[in-house]
């Protein structure tokens, strides 16, 4: 029964990231439709499933580990 854990966890994530492309898309057309645009800026909803997919880190966060290097590493 533990092989199916992984099957479990990878749903779920798949959920979670289906809900997050979901509610990026809605928040975008309402943004869009608020301020009175004529037609769907495709490429600002791009940008906004972009953002929710990899959010930029808060400022107090620091720097991601890929963002590293020898002059800042410290």
């Amino acid at each position: 029964m533990r092989e199916g854990f992984p099957l479990m966890a990878m749903a779920e994530t798949q959920g979670m990231r289906r809900q997050a492309i979901t509610s990026a898309i809605a928040a975008e057309l309402e943004r869009q439709a608020r301020d009175g645009a004529p037609r769907v800026d495709v490429e600002a909803l791009a940008e906004a499933v972009d953002r929710a997919l990899e959010p930029e880190p808060p400022v107090s966060e620091g720097k991601r580990p890929e963002d590293l290097n020898a002059d800042n590493d410290g």
